[in-house]
């Protein structure tokens, strides 16, 4: 290799470093859910780091948002890509999701044997799941389903997931609502900014598309013909994944019917899971972890979440090259606010089951669960000092002293 070479390599090293170090720093102290994911994004990458402008970023939020998957995830994701490359996407990818995945999946591991429907601190993890799913019902539903069309579309979803609960019907009701929203809510769209630059061709794109269609129909299909635990986790996660709109909370539902009805985790395990999730930095989906964990120890941890995050990822790579012309079209736009007024509907019907069948079954359950809404919404404290809170108040309850 001669010495411009050696220089681009060493230079391409020294960005993967750097993007490394700087998503794994965000993946440790980036708490409070995927919308301040972005602010911490921003402060990182556009005001200190200067890898992208303010305009830039705005455009791969957009883009983000539009797709399915893990928003904050895949933003970063497509930062790392923008700076170096599919290589940088996955160093990225790895900084921001490992810390989390390695805590759930240690939590899942701790707790094995543990008998979670009789203990006191857990039940009151599956109360912090009822405040944190109402307080996003609460946010989403106001930016999402604000007018009568809207709410009235976010109403149906939800009955309809209550009266045929399973995950066919969540898929159909997705599909539905963007077919409705690309009739009834098209709306003309301004011409994009100027186009950020990414490393990936159109080529790339759409072989990365194709692979991302292919293995969701290719999935289930192998699942059938090739009965086992790993394909059996790779097609559950990597459907949820690639299924779900709206980020990390709307994601329960889906994993919610593909992984206690099989038996892999017990409603108070998955319930137990989500609450703890709350307390941990970094993404939402790294749920996916505990999951796998409970059901099949340590390479289940890994495989789900790989498989979780995967969709999303091809999806960033799929788009990226294509995003400037797709953001232009009215029905296109139309399609996402139909679906993301769906996806508010599915979130309401989860709030009820599995979230509040589970947990809230007495007044002073009610009681805790409003307390723990309050302090999330009125008070403004940081989820992870909710999950302490509640947890200890769910210990207070089963020894009678509140």
């Amino acid at each position: 290799m001669n010495s411009a070479g050696s220089s681009r390599a060493h230079n391409g090293f020294l960005r993967l470093l750097e993007i490394g170090a700087a998503s794994a720093k965000l993946g440790l102290t980036s708490f409070g859910g995927p919308v301040a994911h972005l602010g911490y994004f921003r402060d990182e990458y556009v005001v200190k780091r200067k890898w992208l402008d303010e305009r830039g970023y705005a455009d791969l939020v957009a883009l983000c948002q539009f797709l399915p998957g893990p928003a904050s995830s895949q933003v970063g994701i497509g930062l790392g890509i923008i700076r170096s490359g599919l290589l940088g996407g996955v160093v990225a990818w790895l900084g921001f999701t490992l810390p989390s995945a390695l805590a759930m999946a240690l939590f899942a591991l701790a707790l094995h044997g543990t008998p979670v429907a009789q203990a006191g601190w857990l039940h009151g993890l599956k109360l912090v799941a009822v405040a944190i799913v109402a307080q996003a019902v609460l946010g989403m539903g106001r930016s999402l389903a604000s007018d009568r069309p809207r709410a009235t579309l976010a109403v149906a979803a939800a009955a309809f997931a209550l009266l045929a609960p399973s995950a066919v019907t969540q898929v159909a009701l997705i599909a539905a609502a963007g077919l409705f929203g690309a009739w009834r809510f098209r709306r003309a769209v301004e011409a994009p900014p100027e186009p950020v630059r990414v490393p990936v061709g159109r080529a790339a794109g759409a072989i990365s598309l194709a692979l991302f269609a292919a293995l969701l129909v290719a999935l289930p299909l192998l699942r059938q013909t090739a009965p086992g635990m790993g394909l059996a986790l790779t097609d559950s996660f990597y459907r949820a994944g690639a299924l779900v709109f709206g980020g990390g909370h709307v994601v329960l539902p889906m994993l919610e019917r593909e992984v206690v009805p099989a038996g892999w985790v017990s409603p108070e395990t998955f319930l137990a899971g989500y609450g703890a999730a709350q307390a941990v930095s970094g993404p939402l989906f790294t749920f996916a972890a505990y999951l796998g964990a409970a059901a099949a120890g340590g390479a289940g941890a890994a495989l789900a979440t790989a498989a979780v995050f995967l969709p999303g990822f091809l999806l960033v790579v799929g788009a990226l090259p294509f995003w400037n012309a797709l953001r232009t079209h009215a029905r296109m736009q139309g399609a996402l606010t139909g679906i993301n007024a769906a996806v508010v509907g599915l979130l309401l019907a989860a709030l009820y089951d599995p979230i509040w069948t589970s947990a809230v079954r007495t007044p002073a359950d009610f009681a805790t669960a409003a307390v723990l809404f309050g302090l999330l919404v009125f008070w403004k404290l940081p989820p992870w000092a909710v999950v302490l809170t509640g947890a200890f108040l769910g210990w207070a309850l089963s020894l009678g002293l509140v």
